[in-house]
Parts: structure tokens; C-alpha cells; sequence
């Protein structure tokens, strides 16, 4: 089989013990599948694992020996009990560190916010020889080693990660995109926006919010590996906003 022609394949391992009570219902498995999809990467399969050492190490080596990328959400907070980033440092053989990258980016982050307590420390151990994922949210980065991505539990920051390596996974057909501003509140949006993605399944909007001019803007970014189905999808978000008296900027803001 021709390399161009090959599939490459992502596991998903959900980690925590909230999910498996059902006090907290997982959004990262259709986040996560919907975010392969349009990176042209198919997911073969999905495990959510307690969090318990041995369980995360199983799931963890076996997942990325038949994969070609391991995905894994939760348990890598600046709490005693997330256990996640000592667990995949196991599983991998390596020691865990404190990444001198991601210290500095939390003390840069928490120099406002009270200061890098130990707590807040545990975020920027990773396991030894990682690269980091950026998080324009909280700091905190998710973690990359070799084909393992260790990233948030909470799906607002876990978007953020996915955003992050959009278009940067080898294997994945190639990620065509278009920018479109406009001077609206994100919140004013967010209906239309989940439906026009919703309508386009190949299609993934990005919403990038600002304030300039004494007025709230955002830039959207719509991805797709069909330039027939982007363009389909920039034509109705555009189409959508000047319904709303929200004429949109080509190329952005």
C-alpha cells in the first residue's frame, strides 16, 4: 500500500473516576473524534480507565503500540490524586521532571494570580523528554511525548490543546482553513455557530474573541480537509452573520 494511501489511526483514553460514577458526564470523546475527523485521522477506539497507576499504564501501552497517536484527557491538575502524568511516565519508562518551559509558564501566569504554590508546581511536571501543548487558557500546557498527547479534562481547555496541534499531526490529510472577522460578542454567536458546524461535518470553526476600537470582535477560523465542504461552510457562517446585521471581514480582523 502507497504511503500517501494509508490510515492513520488515534486511540482515546478517558482518565478519571468522576466519569465512570457519572458525576461528571465526559464532552471529550465526540470533541476529540469530531477534531480527528477534520484533521483526516479516524478513530479506532476509546477507553475510560479510573484513576488508578496500573489501569492507565495498560491502557496507556497497549493503546499507542496499535495506534498511530494516543489521546488522553484528565487527571493532570495541581491535585494529590491527578496521577496521570506519573502513571504515562511509567507506562513510557522515564522519570517525571519538572519541565522548565512549562514552570515558566505558569510563573508567568500565576505572578497576578498569587503566585507558583506547590500545588500549582505539579502542572509542569511532565514525563522526562516531553514537549509541551500550548493553553492560551490557564497556563497549564498539555504535554506531548513521542505519538502520546496528554491533555485537560475539562473540555473548554482541552479544546484549546486541540486547537494547538491543529494541522500538526503527520499522516493527516492536508488542513485547508479561512479567516473571517467580525465585530460581534462571541456569546451573541455561539447558536449560530454550533449549527453551522453541526451542518458541516468535515468543517470545524475556530472563535478567537477580542476588544479593539472600544468594541468586542472575533475572528473565526473554519478548517477542513475538503476545500468544497470549507468553502460551503465560510459561505453560510458569513450568510448567517449578515442575517444578524453582522456584516463579516474576509481574512479577518
Amino acid at each position: 500500500m502507497a504511503e500517501s494511501s494509508r490510515i492513520y489511526t488515534a486511540a482515546l483514553v478517558v482518565i478519571g473516576d468522576e466519569i465512570l460514577s457519572g458525576r461528571t458526564h465526559d464532552k471529550n470523546i465526540a470533541q476529540v473524534a469530531t477534531w480527528l475527523q477534520v484533521q483526516g485521522i479516524r478513530l479506532k477506539e476509546v477507553r475510560v480507565v479510573a484513576d488508578d497507576t496500573a489501569a492507565i499504564v495498560e491502557a496507556v501501552n497497549t493503546l499507542r503500540a496499535r495506534n498511530d497517536y494516543l489521546f488522553t484527557t484528565g487527571g493532570i491538575g495541581p491535585t494529590h490524586d491527578d496521577i496521570t502524568v506519573d502513571a504515562i511516565a511509567e507506562a513510557l519508562g522515564v522519570p517525571v521532571i519538572v519541565h522548565p518551559e512549562a514552570r515558566a509558564i505558569l510563573e508567568t501566569y500565576y505572578e497576578t494570580r498569587g503566585g507558583l504554590t506547590e500545588a500549582r508546581l505539579r502542572m509542569a511536571r511532565t514525563p522526562d523528554g516531553a514537549s509541551l501543548i500550548p493553553n492560551r487558557y490557564t497556563g497549564a500546557p498539555g504535554i506531548r511525548y513521542e505519538n502520546v498527547f496528554i491533555m485537560a479534562g475539562v473540555p473548554s481547555i482541552t479544546a484549546g490543546m486541540l486547537d494547538a496541534l491543529s494541522g500538526q499531526l503527520e499522516g493527516g490529510a492536508q488542513l485547508l482553513s479561512e479567516t473571517i472577522g467580525c465585530w460581534v460578542g462571541e456569546s451573541e454567536v455561539a447558536t449560530l455557530l454550533r449549527e453551522t458546524e453541526r451542518a458541516y461535518e468535515t468543517c470545524q470553526i475556530g472563535s478567537y474573541p477580542f476588544w479593539g476600537e472600544g468594541r468586542t470582535g472575533a475572528n473565526f477560523v473554519i478548517r477542513s480537509v475538503s476545500a468544497e465542504d470549507l468553502a460551503a461552510c465560510t459561505r453560510a457562517l458569513v450568510l448567517g452573520l449578515e442575517a444578524m446585521g453582522r456584516p463579516a471581514v474576509p481574512g479577518g480582523i
